[in-house]
């Protein structure tokens, strides 16, 4: 008897950023990892720059390589309907979020597309994806909170160079990028969440800016 067989396969992700990026790249390296589901995950679906980027065009490219488009801003979005999700600063606080139903939702349909067999890409603007919500909300809450699926998630952000980097990966640099310096009261847990808050404060989403 294989006693591996009733082991639970992983919920696989990756993530994508568009800024600066040409389709025609963009759509090659999904291709490259074989990416069949674009979850657009910005809570405005549009760019002021990149208006390739836009919701109907960009799901018009998508269908034209054979790639599904689907909209997942409401329920994954960083700028949250809801005032509770807010400090005192305006500023949205990623901790709340989490918690919500609509948040949990979107996982829940990230996590069926999965089981379905699709291969699905969370896309964002950013090209670092250390600076966007679809690692420091959508990665991190699934790197760091129970499944309530039972199964573990493995997520890839694909650079800008059309590299992977895993959200551990993601993780280990954040203390550099915010001159985390070694700290012998400090555990190297305690100093990975100081420089994950840290991030947060530099770029989650404040209202009215």
């Amino acid at each position: 008897m294989n006693h591996l067989s009733s082991k639970k396969s992983p919920f696989v992700l990756y993530t994508i950023g568009y800024a600066t990026k040409p389709i025609d790249v963009f759509i090659k390296q999904l291709k490259h990892y074989s990416i069949d589901v674009v979850a657009d995950i910005r809570s405005v679906p549009y760019s002021k720059v990149f208006h390739v980027y836009h919701k109907e065009s960009i799901a018009a490219h998508l269908k034209a390589s054979n790639i599904q488009y689907v909209y997942l801003g409401e329920e994954l979005g960083p700028r949250s309907k809801d005032d509770s999700h807010y400090d005192e600063d305006r500023q949205v606080v990623f901790d709340r979020l989490m918690q919500s139903d609509l948040f949990k939702h979107g996982v829940e349909r990230l996590h069926v597309g999965s089981k379905k067999g699709f291969s699905i890409a969370l896309m964002c603007a950013e090209k670092d994806p250390a600076t966007c919500h679809r690692s420091l909300l959508i990665g991190y809450f699934l790197q760091h909170h129970t499944s309530p699926f039972g199964d573990e998630c493995e997520i890839s952000h694909i650079r800008h160079d059309g590299s992977l980097e895993t959200q551990e990966e993601l993780e280990v640099r954040l203390p550099e990028m915010n001159n985390i310096k070694v700290d012998m009261f400090m555990s190297d847990k305690e100093q990975a969440r100081q420089a994950y808050e840290i991030q947060l404060k530099k770029t989650s989403y404040r209202k009215d800016e």
